[in-house]
């Protein structure tokens, strides 16, 4: 009998869910419409949700992991979205003052077919959305983002902290500069 994801450490857990980069996939877009219709059905009507990280940029490889947005306007609604959310099968993988991620579609034997991570957030906490707006707009950064993640993925691929901290210095720098236009 395998361990149940909370009983396993996080080498453990990162060798069972190592970083994958596939190419760009058109369904990803419908999976998103598709998930977020079932969050609809969760949460309050006034949610707002947005598709972001690399599977909402088409043309470059991504996890094949659907990250979506939830947007909130106070941390009490960001507490009982995530509630919610939990109680209708997400894992909360983790929690701070403003931000609170969830998992769907990790399982004891690996990821699922469909896996998605939900980040809830406060309004002036959408720094994704901008990054994810100047990739679309500039497809020759998207590909220089492409070319960075190709080269972290081996060095990381059981590391994703490392492997997120390692691509920080180029969001950083292009969110920025979204967020100056």
């Amino acid at each position: 009998m395998s361990k149940k994801l909370s009983e396993m450490t996080l080498d453990e857990l990162w060798q069972l869910f190592p970083i994958i980069l596939t190419e760009h996939n058109p369904c990803w877009a419908d999976w998103y419409a598709e998930e977020v219709a079932e969050l609809k059905s969760i949460l309050p009507p006034d949610t707002v949700y947005h598709h972001i990280g690399s599977t909402a940029v088409s043309g470059i490889m991504a996890k094949p992991i659907i990250d979506i947005l939830i947007v909130v306007n106070s941390t009490d609604r960001m507490k009982q979205a995530a509630s919610l959310l939990q109680s209708n099968g997400h894992i909360i993988m983790s929690t701070a003052e403003s931000r609170i991620s969830l998992n769907k579609g990790y399982t004891e034997n690996g990821f699922a077919d469909r896996v998605f991570h939900l980040h809830i957030r406060l309004e002036n906490d959408i720094d994704e959305i901008y990054f994810r707006d100047y990739l679309i707009a500039h497809p020759d950064i998207a590909k220089e983002y492409e070319q960075l993640k190709l080269r972290l993925w081996k060095e990381y691929e059981h590391d994703r902290d490392g492997y997120t901290q390692a691509k920080t210095k180029f969001v950083k720098k292009y969110t920025l500069l979204a967020k100056q236009k």
